[in-house]
Formats: C-alpha cells, sequence, structure tokens
C-alpha cells in the first residue's frame, strides 16, 4: 500500500446509507443523519464490516464534514455525490493508479517544479554507500506519477540499485543495467534484501546501455515493452566511477559525453511504448572558470530524439560526499572565482512522441 492517509475500507451499508440521503430534499433532515453518519464512523462497525471500498479516511471525512456545514440542499447533495463517486467510481489518466475522484488523498505526490527535500529516505535497505547515487524520493515520485503496479520500469545507469529498491515497494517490474560488474553484485545483493510483497521481476544487468540489446533482455524476462526510463547518468567527470574507457565519467570532453549519452537515448528509444515517459536526472559542472550547463545540453539531445519536454524539477541537494566538510572552503572559492557553488540537480520528464 502506498503511504497516503489512514486507509479503510467500507461496506455496501454506507453507500446505501449515502444513497438515501440524497432522497432528502430538508435540509435539517441531512444534516442530522450526516451527524449520525459521523458518529458511527467513528463509533461503531456497522460500516466497516465485510468492507470493499478503499478510501483514506481523512478523505472521506472531511466531505461528509462539508456536506454537514453546507448551507444549501444543493450544496449538501453535492459533497454526497462527490463521496459516492469517488468511492464507486475510478477515474485516471491510464498511466498511473491516482484516481482523480479522489485526488485529495494522494498526499505524497509532489506535484511542484521545486523540491525541496532535507534527507534521503534510509528506511528499508536503502544505503547511501555509492558515490552519486540519487536520493529515492525521486524514482519513487517517478513511478508513482508515471507507472501502474506490474508495468515495467527500465533503468539505464542502476548504480547501487535505488530504482529496484522502489520497484519492490511499489509493485513495479524493474530492469536495471549497470556497467561495473562489483556494483552490480552489491546492488543486488540490497535489492534481493528488500521485501517483495508484488512478486515482481528485479533484475540487474551487467552490461553497456550504449550497446547492449535492450529488445533481447526485456524477452528474455517476458516483457516486450518498458512503459518507464529512468536514466541517471555520471555529471561528466565530476565523480569518476571506473576505469573503463566505456563509462561516461571518462569521456574526454562535454562532447564526447553527449555523444556517449545520446547513444544511450538511441538504444532505449524502441523499448518505450508511444506515449510513456523518460526521467533524466542530471546536473551541471563547473570547469576552467566556466559553469557548463550540462543537464540542458542533455535535455536538448534527448528533445531531439522523439521526445517532448512535459516538465523540469529543480532539486536541491545540500551535501555531496565530494565536498562533505568542505562548506567554507568551496564558499571562499565561491568568492574568489565569481561563482556561485551548485546547490540543486535537474530532473527532467519527457513524453516519447506517439508515432
Amino acid at each position: 500500500m502506498v503511504k497516503f492517509m489512514n486507509i479503510i475500507k467500507l461496506n455496501e451499508n454506507f453507500i446505501s446509507e449515502i444513497d438515501n440521503l440524497l432522497k432528502e430534499n430538508n435540509i435539517n433532515i441531512l444534516k442530522n443523519r450526516i451527524k449520525e453518519i459521523k458518529y458511527k464512523l467513528t463509533n461503531s462497525e456497522e460500516f466497516f464490516k465485510n468492507g470493499v471500498y478503499e478510501v483514506s479516511r481523512e478523505w472521506l471525512i472531511k466531505n461528509i464534514t462539508h456536506a454537514e456545514k453546507s448551507k444549501s440542499v444543493e450544496r449538501v447533495k453535492h459533497y454526497l455525490k462527490k463521496i459516492i463517486k469517488g468511492l464507486t467510481e475510478i477515474k485516471t489518466t491510464g498511466i498511473n493508479e491516482i484516481n482523480l475522484n479522489r485526488w485529495e488523498e494522494y498526499t505524497e505526490i509532489i506535484t511542484d517544479s521545486l523540491w525541496i527535500i532535507d534527507r534521503r529516505d534510509n528506511s528499508g535497505v536503502h544505503k547511501a554507500w555509492y558515490h552519486g547515487n540519487f536520493i529515492p524520493q525521486i524514482p519513487r515520485q517517478m513511478m508513482l506519477r508515471y507507472t501502474k503496479k506490474y508495468d515495467l520500469v527500465v533503468d539505464t545507469f542502476l548504480g547501487s540499485g535505488t530504482t529496484l529498491i522502489e520497484c519492490r515497494r511499489l509493485g513495479r517490474h524493474g530492469i536495471g543495467i549497470e556497467l561495473n560488474k562489483e556494483v552490480a553484485e552489491k546492488a543486488k545483493e540490497l535489492i534481493n534484501k528488500e521485501a517483495n510483497p508484488y512478486n515482481v521481476i528485479t533484475e540487474v544487468v551487467v552490461g553497456d546501455s550504449r550497446e547492449i540489446d535492450f529488445e533481447e533482455i526485456l524477452k528474455k524476462f517476458g516483457f516486450k515493452s518498458c512503459q518507464l526510463l529512468i536514466m541517471h547518468p555520471p555529471y561528466h567527470d565530476i565523480i569518476k566511477f571506473s576505469d573503463d574507457e566505456r563509462d561516461l565519467s571518462n569521456a574526454k570532453t562535454v562532447k564526447d559525453f553527449l555523444k556517449m549519452f545520446e547513444e544511450v537515448v538511441d538504444n532505449t528509444y524502441n523499448i518505450l511504448d508511444d506515449g510513456r515517459f523518460l526521467v533524466l536526472v542530471i546536473g551541471d559542472k563547473y570547469s576552467n572558470g566556466a559553469w557548463i550547463p550540462l543537464g540542458f545540453y542533455c535535455m536538448d539531445a534527448v528533445l531531439k530524439r522523439g521526445y517532448k519536454l512535459k516538465s523540469i524539477v529543480v532539486k536541491n541537494f545540500e551535501e555531496t560526499k565530494g565536498k562533505r566538510n568542505q562548506k567554507e572552503l568551496w564558499r571562499y572559492r565561491a568568492l574568489v572565482g565569481g561563482f556561485y557553488v551548485f546547490k540543486h540537480e535537474y530532473i527532467f520528464i519527457f513524453q516519447k512522441v506517439e508515432k
């Protein structure tokens, strides 16, 4: 269960009670009966025995209270109808499980373009052992917005396995590609320690996302396509991840880095369903006295390859391993060099253009 609110299950008795209220046109009688329903929700099991309609208690009480406080019969019935609709009808965009008839209850989901997250989620098996791994909140938010249970998520730069851990938690299948064999093995160990209540497939594959045969890999695990691509490449040479020349962090120039990144985008294009989403997490860099807008260079590269831009999220970060305990030093360097210390990265959300 996604952590939204206090979830309860209501039965047909509750639906019948609300239906009967809709037949009443005396506002005083309506309000008195609504008070009785509120009391039963708190002090009785009448509406919960053999419950089948899953809803958050907060959403339900909020709308019942609105009905109780409304000053006209029409407004009372507006909220009562809203409750019935929210319980008995599911309206989604088709790409996620958000019931738009009860959109208010999805409090965990962020819809703003500026994310100020004070700490990473270190619950369960999540660990910050790997240089440059992104916070679990990023793949979690993207999966909640852009996938449904048992959809397939592909991560082309798996690293420590963060995406696949979240796949297990949310009930999404996941395949991650990691170039470094040792990192891949450690990621696999961590992922396998995470509970798998939905019995989803979470596979780690060692390989180069620029050249690996994605269609063959998906076929091997019983898939024809994926519904979400997540890419969190190295931010060029800010952190050197290996000595492998295929590693994007070893690209000699920004131009070389972009060429290698473009090859990953090209190599994954055919496995993503039309109309579905690619998420790119990337930051900029500073070199030779100049700010290099690496994020926007990568954004432009994706836009030239059959995608349209849906959103740009700016996410803060406070302290990286590379700058740990060096806050004052970097402040001094910024004052001397006339630049600003990096405190953000980008989450670009692209949608594949339908053919």
